[in-house]
């Protein structure tokens, strides 16, 4: 029931849209200013690998997490200094706009687990909230946005695309 509310209902996507304007302020300016700002994620890095999230008894919970960041990450801080921004600033615009909201919004997501496997807690717990509200609303959440024509749009050019690639399979 609470389901088709957020799915369907006139009055939850204005609800919605207040939450993703929110939402898409966040990233966006949080974006912006590492844009702007000369970012440089490999102090970040090296504190999350230096100092891992450990359990009650002190073993460490995320090891794969701080193995993908001491081997992958770090060496490699170069590109993140490019894609963490840019990925904050393009899921804010995603969500601000209505544009591919779920989409966006999944990505958000992405990179706020990120952010708590490295132990930063910050903001995230409220953001992780607001965006499964805004996933499980689906199409709702973009409705008061660019997504009331994207997605039609997307859909019958994939439906087109189906059809020319169901036809040379039959021919």
């Amino acid at each position: 029931m609470f389901n088709k509310f957020l799915r369907e209902n006139k009055i939850a996507a204005g609800i919605l849209t207040v939450l993703r304007l929110y939402l898409g302020y966040e990233w966006m300016t949080a974006g912006y200013h590492k844009l702007a700002g000369g970012f440089d994620a490999s102090g970040f890095l090296k504190g999350a690998i230096a100092n891992p999230v450990k359990g009650p008894e002190g073993n460490v919970l995320y090891s794969w997490y701080v193995d993908f960041l001491q081997h992958l990450a770090l060496p490699n801080a170069h590109i993140f200094n490019t894609i963490i921004p840019l990925g904050e600033f393009l899921v804010g615009l995603g969500l601000i706009l209505g544009c591919l909201t779920t989409a966006a919004m999944f990505f958000g997501l992405v990179m706020n687990f990120a952010y708590m496997f490295a132990g930063t807690v910050s903001s995230n717990p409220m953001d992780i909230l607001i965006g499964v509200i805004i996933i499980a609303a689906g199409l709702n959440a973009g409705r008061i946005g660019l997504d009331r024509w994207v997605i039609p749009f997307i859909r019958k050019f994939g439906a087109k695309e189906n059809n020319i690639v169901n036809a040379k399979r039959s021919a």
